[in-house]
């Protein structure tokens, strides 16, 4: 846990908040600032920064719990579907440095929340990319 990272004390007990589930590894909470109805947040309770930080052992256990509250917010809610949006760095959204999951459901008719225009992908770039990411793996 770090002692200055608000995630870590919601996720810990030491700030209260509306919480959907519990577990050794993780609390699910409600989102203060919602995108819809019954949007939540999947916070581990060790600290990590970001995905890149995280532990396997702990990463094993996101997806299925996100599975797990994904499947219940579709019977509880009535939303016929959900987003899981996982953002790393500034740039990609990330407001808080603690690794969370939003688990957001989705309504007939609701708002679009996470889409993009499909670009293009140019061949010289491509072999560009396969390379270099290779390389690091």
């Amino acid at each position: 846990m770090k002692e200055d990272c608000i995630f870590c004390k919601i996720a810990n007990g030491e700030i209260p908040s509306a919480t959907l589930y519990e577990d050794h590894d993780f609390r699910v909470i409600l989102d203060l600032g919602p995108a819809t109805r019954g949007h939540a947040l999947i916070l581990p309770k060790e600290h990590y920064a970001d995905l890149c930080e995280l532990e396997d052992s702990t990463a094993e256990k996101v997806l299925p719990l996100a599975r797990k509250m994904g499947k219940a917010m579709i019977k509880a809610l009535g939303c016929p579907g959900f987003n899981l949006v996982q953002n790393n760095g500034e740039e990609a959204g990330q407001t808080v440095r603690h690794f969370h999951v939003h688990i957001i459901p989705r309504y007939q008719g609701g708002s679009k929340i996470v889409a993009w225009e499909p670009g293009r992908l140019d061949e010289a770039d491509k072999e560009k990319i396969v390379e270099a990411v290779r390389a690091e793996l």
